[in-house]
C-alpha cells in the first residue's frame, strides 16, 4: 500500500499562501451613506449584515375592516441592504402604495435600475385600497440608494400634488357601445380573434409540467390574452402576460414604456416547470396603438 506524504516545506508554502490571500469577505455596509442616499433612518441586523431602512406609511389614514390600522401593523415601506457577491452590493423591498401611485412609481424604480418583482394586495376590505410592490436589485450602494430615493421620492410628488388617493384612472372609459374592428388587430398581433358584442380577444398559450407529469397548455391557463372593448379609437385592453421569470423584467418596461397599467403580478400556479409569472395589466387608448404595444411585449418571451 501506498502512503502519501506532505512535506514541512508543502505545509508552510500554504500557510503563506492563506495568510496572504484570506477568504474573501463580505465588505461592510456604509450605513450612513445609505441613509444619506434614500433620506431615511435605519437599522443595522449585525447577525445577517443587513442593513434596512423604512417609511410608515402615516400621510393617509388607512382603514381596514373598518378599523383605522396603524402602519406598524403592515403599513410600512422598507429597503434592506447586504452586501453583494457578484456587485457592491444588493437591495430587496416592499412598498406600501396607493393605487395611483403603482404605476409611476413602477416606472421610477424600472427607470432607476431597480427589478419589480411582484404586486399584490394584503388585505380585504382596505379604504383607500393600499398595493404592495416588491423590488430588488445589484449594484453600487450609490446606484441603490438613489434608486430607492427616486421611488420614493415618487410617492411623495404624487401625495404632494393630490393628498388623497385617486379612485379612478386619470381619464374614465365611457364609449356607449363596443364595436372593435378585429381585423387590423389580428394583423398585428399574428392571431385570430374571439369576437363577441362588438369585443375582441386574443389568447396565446405556453406549456408547463406539473409534478404528475400532466402538461397543461393554453386552455388550462398557460397563456397570455388580451381582450379589446369599445372603439378603434377609443379602446380599452386588459389582460394577461404568462412569462419566465427572466421574461419579467422585459415585458413591464415595454408595457411601462407606452403607458399601459400594470395591476398585478404574482404566480397561477406552484411547482410547474418552467416557472411562470403572470401580470395583469389595463390600457386605455386607440386600439392599434394599445395592440402593437402588446406585440411589442410579446417579441420580449423567449428573449
Amino acid at each position: 500500500m501506498k502512503t502519501h506524504t506532505i512535506s514541512l516545506f508543502t505545509v508552510l508554502m500554504l500557510g503563506i499562501a492563506r495568510a496572504e490571500n484570506p477568504p474573501a469577505t463580505p465588505a461592510k455596509m456604509d450605513t450612513a451613506k445609505i441613509e444619506s442616499l434614500t433620506g431615511l433612518k435605519g437599522t443595522m441586523n449585525a447577525a445577517e449584515g443587513v442593513f434596512k431602512v423604512t417609511a410608515p406609511r402615516n400621510d393617509v389614514k388607512i382603514a381596514v375592516d373598518g378599523w383605522q390600522m396603524p402602519p406598524f401593523m403592515g403599513l410600512t415601506s422598507w429597503a434592506a441592504f447586504m452586501p453583494g457577491t457578484k456587485s457592491d452590493a444588493m437591495v430587496m423591498g416592499d412598498l406600501v402604495l396607493f393605487q395611483d401611485e403603482v404605476n409611476p412609481v413602477m416606472s421610477a424604480a424600472l427607470d432607476a435600475g431597480l427589478d419589480v418583482t411582484a404586486l399584490h394586495n394584503h388585505f380585504f376590505y382596505d379604504e383607500p385600497r393600499v398595493l404592495f410592490m416588491h423590488i430588488g436589485g445589484e449594484g453600487s450602494v450609490e446606484k441603490l440608494g438613489a434608486a430607492v430615493r427616486a421611488v420614493l421620492d415618487k410617492m411623495k410628488e404624487i401625495r404632494a400634488a393630490n393628498p388623497s388617493p385617486a379612485v379612478k384612472f386619470s381619464v374614465g372609459f365611457a364609449p356607449g357601445g363596443n364595436a372593435i374592428t378585429p381585423a387590423p388587430l389580428e394583423e398585428l398581433l399574428g392571431g385570430k380573434a374571439t369576437v363577441k358584442d362588438g369585443m375582441a380577444k386574443f389568447v396565446f398559450g405556453r406549456t408547463a409540467k406539473m409534478p404528475c407529469g400532466c402538461e397543461p397548455g393554453k386552455e388550462m391557463g398557460i397563456n397570455t390574452w388580451a381582450a379589446f372593448a369599445g372603439t378603434d379609437d377609443n379602446a380599452l385592453v386588459d389582460g394577461d402576460f404568462c412569462m419566465r421569470e427572466a421574461e419579467l423584467p422585459g415585458v413591464l418596461k415595454t408595457l411601462r414604456r407606452d403607458g399601459i397599467n400594470i395591476v398585478a403580478i404574482h404566480n397561477h400556479m406552484i411547482m410547474e416547470e418552467p416557472r411562470y409569472i403572470f401580470l395583469h395589466y389595463w390600457g386605455k387608448g386607440k386600439a392599434a396603438d394599445l395592440a402593437k404595444t402588446l406585440k411589442a411585449a410579446l417579441g420580449t418571451l423567449g428573449k
